[in-house]
């Protein structure tokens, strides 16, 4: 059973129904043993860097998040779900975010309007240099130049190269400022996409599927 973690800042109803379309059960939990025990832990967020961190450690659930990736288990986050991985953000300076992978995130800078929201262009930073000894990664679901669906005003900054999967590029206009942004993250056992999955249609349920084989490959039970 796929846990998708409920501390009131996610889009879990997207999120389900979308793995209930690909005929994968989930629950949606704030239960720290079914979240522990899970072959594949979903950790989707919207809204407050700083209020969702106090409602993660309010429930103890920050402790879990943190012992499910030391565990091995395969975890995808998605939108908020990836920044509060990192070490912190400039939403909320002060609070430090769950802090698995380090690096900071950033609001967009002007002139580039926020919230970014709507269809980018995902593509790979650098060729993927495959590790033999792991289960294959599911961003191949996603060929450079495929579009998927963004809604956020932070980005993060990542400050090992390695753990960037996609970046994107963010420009109101074909010819005006743009920035190139970190779309996902990957290490090890730990996925996170910036977009929504969920709500990208045909190609992000494509994902979606690799993510569940990419899950099954890599469960340590």
């Amino acid at each position: 059973m796929i846990a998708i973690v409920d501390y009131g800042a996610g889009n879990v109803a997207s999120v389900r129904k979308a793995l209930a379309h690909l005929g994968a059960a989930a629950v949606v939990t704030a239960e720290p043993q079914a979240i522990a025990a899970a072959p594949l832990v979903v950790f989707p967020g919207q809204g407050h860097f700083g209020q969702s961190m106090a409602s993660l450690r309010a429930a103890g659930l920050d402790e879990v998040l943190r012992d499910v990736v030391a565990g091995g288990r395969p975890f995808f986050g998605i939108c908020l779900g990836l920044q509060l991985l990192f070490e912190g953000s400039d939403e909320a300076p002060g609070v430090a975010g769950l802090g698995l992978l380090r690096g900071r995130c950033r609001r967009f800078e002007p002139p580039l309007r926020v919230p970014h929201i709507g269809w980018n262009a995902v593509r790979q930073p650098v060729p993927p240099v495959p590790d033999p000894g792991a289960a294959p990664a599911p961003w191949g679901a996603l060929p450079d130049g495929e579009h998927v669906y963004f809604v956020h005003s932070y980005h993060a900054v990542a400050a090992e190269p390695a753990d960037v999967a996609l970046v994107s590029d963010y420009a109101q206009h074909r010819d005006g400022p743009r920035q190139t942004f970190v779309a996902a993250v990957q290490r090890d056992n730990l996925l996170a996409a910036q977009f929504h999955p969920e709500k990208s249609g045909a190609a992000g349920l494509a994902l979606w599927r690799a993510v569940l084989a990419w899950a099954q490959a890599g469960d340590p039970c």
